[in-house]
């Protein structure tokens, strides 16, 4: 292995995702080791892992925030993602996909696909991310590569390609045959995996590395006519061939190349290195960018170059202490210079970028300059926020941004001192800034201070960093569902609006109707206004109609499934008319919903809970109890699997029920799956 921190060095940005305990930390740790950017080992269980740094992720033994970080291997840098597997923090994994070139999908060797996993793949399917997949945990009992592909396949319809297979499973596992180069590698337990022997394919095994790595050309003969004619005439297939063609047919996301290993005990990581740098994407072989142009929002392409015109997204927002916001930030083209202004499309300002870091974990390196297919941060830009596109002055565009859940739980908070209040409410902006699926709110009416998150983990762990890093005492209430309102017939409006203000007399005239939408198809804004009114008002208008879906119709909660059609809008041109044209919609939108018979909604979970046979009963009765609906039961190896919908009211303490039920032998997790009206 060889170090080449130059920026010509090619790039590959990388995510490892996968169900929480699959092992994606674990993995990380040993990659940085085994390239040499750590001198020990860091271990999950122990709290001593390099990218789970903040403390909550130490004491839980799990990923909360995604972490960067960067390593060498083979002349190549590579930029890696760590992103956590707990549903709750599903933003995170989101906004890390969006950014990616490849990604190392990681599967449990006994269980196969489970919850999560499924739902990154699916992620990563949507943002056209390819990716390798890794059989982690081979010396686990019940370990089954072939099963595990097998189920991968079928569940998740992917095409896989083993590039190297297991010798042994469970305490037999000892290495793998690498069906490229054919031979047997087998890692040294000495010096913890870190140097491995080559070695002849045992006996008893060529049978089964000959018929795999027949497959493996048979998968890939539709793709070249090269291979599929030396295979028909018995001639050697070089080895360049087979990678050239797994790498393509890898980009284009037609085939997996699959890994086997246990990075507990050392096995398998030097081999999935070399498959990132070998069959993932460098940033510029990726497709031309397709962004929405500034102005006239027409599509424009861009291609993936360290020349202007400059491209760049915030993915996520991090709070320093001494520096401020850390923006982390994707290049994918363009330069950034130290001290550069650069363009906010979304917010229509720009910003100087004071200093540029690159990350490792929680450890930053400043840099002069970031460029295309680069991934950094930039400090000094107050106002931005996740998703935001940076840009030239002179080439405005945005790039596709992120949508992300809204909260469906919320629980009160206070200060134990009420000299406390302003500060807290300052955290409470800070960590909304950082989290997209965080919100909070100031509830006039109570007084009280409402904060919204994804589950009870989430905020159990929003608390507690309340509480540990910015030492505020704090009391916090009990978890309460985010309900949702929305209208269930169409309902036309006129409003008539009069008011004094700024100065002025103000009358605005707006016709509007409300209707309701397909449930889970979110608001829909249409506006058919005359040339002049759009081109002035458009921006203001859409605007003020999110503003007043989002301050809640009749129940006080925010609207859903909403569409709202303004077909009219007359005014006079006076001093303040922005000002009333916004309450004036404000005001129309409210009127014309609480009118369209308004409906309660509650977020209903999609819960999917592993049991072992014996107490399936048990746990289905205890599903039953709380009204659920059962999508499906799966046998495996490892127990039963159940799908399900509940209502989420019905869901508190439910880790609790599952412990009982299965004698504390199961596990669950749980994520949105829609929105359904109140009984």
């Amino acid at each position: 292995m060889a170090r080449n921190t130059t920026a010509l060095a090619p790039i590959r940005n990388i995510g490892i995702m996968a169900h929480i305990d699959a092992g994606k930390t674990t993995t990380t740790e040993h990659i940085l080791y085994y390239s040499g950017i750590t001198h020990r080992m860091g271990e999950v269980d122990e709290g001593t892992a390099v990218m789970d740094w903040m403390s909550q992720e130490q004491d839980r033994g799990i990923t909360i925030t995604s972490a960067a970080t960067t390593c060498y291997w083979k002349e190549h840098t590579i930029n890696i993602i760590d992103t956590p597997g707990h549903v709750d923090f599903t933003a995170e994994v989101e906004r890390s996909l969006r950014v990616l070139d490849g990604g190392i999908a990681i599967f449990d060797a006994v269980n196969g696909v489970e919850a999560q996993s499924e739902k990154v793949w699916k992620q990563a399917d949507h943002y056209h991310v390819p990716r390798i997949v890794y059989i982690n945990k081979m010396d686990r009992v019940g370990a089954d590569f072939m099963g595990a592909c097998r189920d991968i396949e079928e569940r998740l319809g992917a095409r896989l390609i083993p590039i190297n297979i297991p010798v042994g499973s469970e305490q037999h596992f000892q290495g793998v045959i690498d069906l490229i180069e054919m031979h047997y590698v087998q890692w040294n337990r000495e010096d913890f995996g870190r140097s491995y022997q080559v070695r002849a394919i045992p006996e008893e095994h060529s049978a089964t590395a000959i018929q795999q790595r027949e497959l493996m050309i048979d998968r890939l003969s539709s793709a070249s006519e090269e291979i599929t004619e030396r295979y028909l005439n018995g001639q050697e297939i070089p080895k360049a061939l087979l990678q050239h063609t797994l790498r393509n047919e890898t980009i284009q996301q037609q085939v997996v190349p699959v890994c086997a290993g246990a990075s507990l005990r050392n096995i398998g990581i030097q081999l999935l290195l070399d498959a990132v740098v070998t069959y993932l994407p460098a940033p510029q072989e990726l497709p031309s960018l397709t962004v929405s142009h500034g102005h006239t929002h027409q599509p424009l392409s861009i291609e993936r170059s360290p020349t202007p015109p400059l491209s760049a997204l915030i993915f996520k927002i991090q709070n320093d202490r001494e520096a401020g916001d850390m923006c982390f930030v994707r290049l994918y083209s363009g330069t950034i210079k130290n001290g550069e202004k650069l363009y906010n499309s979304q917010k229509k300002i720009a910003e100087r970028a004071t200093r540029l870091l690159k990350m490792h974990a929680n450890h930053s390196a400043a840099t002069t300059s970031l460029v295309a297919g680069e991934i950094g941060v930039i400090i000094g830009l107050r106002r931005a926020q996740t998703g935001d596109t940076l840009c030239d002055t002179a080439a405005p565009h945005s790039l596709e941004s992120m949508d992300f859940p809204e909260p469906v739980l919320s629980m009160a908070i206070e200060p134990q001192a009420y000299s406390d209040r302003a500060k807290l409410i300052n955290v409470l902006k800070i960590l909304e800034r950082e989290d997209p699926t965080f919100v909070w709110k100031d509830n006039a009416d109570t007084g009280e201070l409402l904060i919204a998150g994804m589950g009870e983990l989430h905020l159990e762990v929003v608390v507690t960093r309340i509480i540990e890093e910015w030492r505020l005492k704090v009391r916090a209430g009990k978890p309460q569902v985010e309900h949702r309102g929305t209208v269930s017939i169409e309902y036309e409006h006129t409003e008539h609006f009069e008011q004094q203000m700024a100065g002025e007399r103000q009358h605005i005239h707006i016709h509007c109707t409300v209707k309701p939408q397909p449930r889970g198809a979110g608001n829909a804004i249409e506006l058919k206004l005359e040339a002049p009114v759009m081109a002035q008002w458009s921006d203001t208008v859409e605007e003020a109609i999110r503003d007043a879906l989002s301050g809640g119709i009749a129940f006080g909660y925010p609207a859903v499934d909403v569409q709202v059609i303004i077909d009219e809008v007359r005014y006079q041109e006076r001093e303040g008319v922005e000002s009333a044209m916004r309450a004036a919609i404000n005001s129309a939108i409210n009127t014309a919903c609480q009118k369209a018979r308004p409906l309660l909604l509650s977020p209903v979970m999609q819960v999917d809970i592993s049991t072992p046979k014996a107490h399936m009963g048990d746990m289905l009765t205890a599903l039953n109890q709380r009204g659920a609906l059962i999508l499906a039961v799966e046998s495996k190896p490892h127990g039963e699997q159940i799908a399900a919908e509940v209502a989420l009211k019905e869901l508190f303490g439910f880790s609790t029920v599952v412990r009982s039920a299965t004698r504390g032998l199961g596990d669950f997790s749980m994520e949105f799956a829609r929105y359904a009206a109140s009984e």
